[in-house]
């Protein structure tokens, strides 16, 4: 006959890989969920002080951190001096230099940048800035991608930071269109590179159309369109099919179109270019501007020439 033998009292299970089973099951309890949704919807509504500043179209995050360490910034009537304090917007109320902060509405400028002007609001080589060229505008706008110093061509500012991400986003394929001249000339197989991808040093890029324009004397025209917006992708992409670019244009973004403006000026998007862009089914046209659309001519102070050949 079997021996009986009695069972050793139960205890918890205290090593590593009991804990951290243990916390997943506590990670996945339906409390758990309830108090993470409540906690994501709670900081939903929230944004940075500095964000918030900036999204209303007050000024740059680089101002309004300065301005906020100034002691130039009250919620709900105290001086904040940390900019990465989380605030709601809906709920606080926010004073900037005694005055409260409020949203301005959305603007849209669709500006021909010429070369030799870069695209921070400040640059502490003094070099121009493409906010030489939009001193008018009465509210701060930011640009949506870069265009480098040497490259010209269609730039997006922006104070909709939610329309600024879906063109910046690759995921929604928004294609960047640019015109350029190669140093040397191209064959038939590097353009196919191209189209499929070619190997950066922060990985491959996707497939890109690229079309031959000409080829003139020993050099290789070309327009290609992508949808990433890498640091200087174009001239990266070329170099690494064995060429370099010696001019650049950006002539579309997504279907909007540099039509009707000269280098230098800029202009208010459309309704319809803003519906094409966004995805809306709503639009009329797909590019182009309309006859009453007001171009803007800014002052030629500063503007270095931007040479077409």
């Amino acid at each position: 006959m079997k021996k009986w033998i009695p069972k050793k009292p139960w205890r918890q299970k205290t090593g590593p890989v009991a804990r951290r089973t243990a916390a997943r099951e506590a990670l996945h309890s339906p409390s758990a969920a309830a108090i993470g949704s409540e906690r994501l919807e709670d900081r939903g509504a929230q944004k940075t002080l500095e964000r918030v500043i900036s999204k209303a179209g007050a000024g740059s995050r680089t101002q309004a951190r300065s301005w906020i360490h100034a002691g130039q910034v009250q919620v709900n009537g105290r001086i904040v001096e940390d900019p990465d304090r989380w605030i709601d917007f809906n709920r606080d109320r926010v004073l900037l230099d005694g005055k409260p902060l409020t949203k301005h509405k959305p603007l849209y400028i669709l500006l021909y940048k010429p070369t030799g002007y870069i695209t921070t609001f400040k640059d502490p080589e003094g070099r121009p800035t493409v906010y030489d060229l939009i001193k008018d505008i009465d509210q701060f706008v930011s640009p949506v991608g870069r265009l480098d110093l040497d490259t010209s061509g269609l730039l997006i500012l922006t104070n909709d930071t939610q329309f600024a991400e879906r063109l910046t986003n690759p995921d929604h394929k928004v294609a960047k269109t640019y015109l350029l001249k190669c140093s040397t000339l191209l064959p038939d197989e590097a353009l196919e590179q191209l189209r499929r991808g070619v190997e950066l040093s922060d990985g491959p890029t996707r497939p890109a159309t690229v079309r031959r324009v000409r080829d003139s004397g020993k050099y290789t025209h070309l327009e290609i369109a992508i949808t990433e917006g890498r640091n200087r992708q174009v001239r990266r992409m070329i170099e690494a099919a064995g060429s370099k670019v010696l001019k650049l244009v950006r002539t579309h973004i997504g279907p909007v179109t540099s039509a009707g403006l000269k280098i230098g000026q800029w202009r208010e998007l459309e309704p319809d270019e803003l519906a094409a862009l966004t995805g809306s089914p709503t639009r009329t046209r797909t590019s182009g501007r309309a006859p009453d659309s007001p171009v803007r001519q800014t002052k030629k102070s500063r503007r270095p020439p931007d040479v077409r050949r």
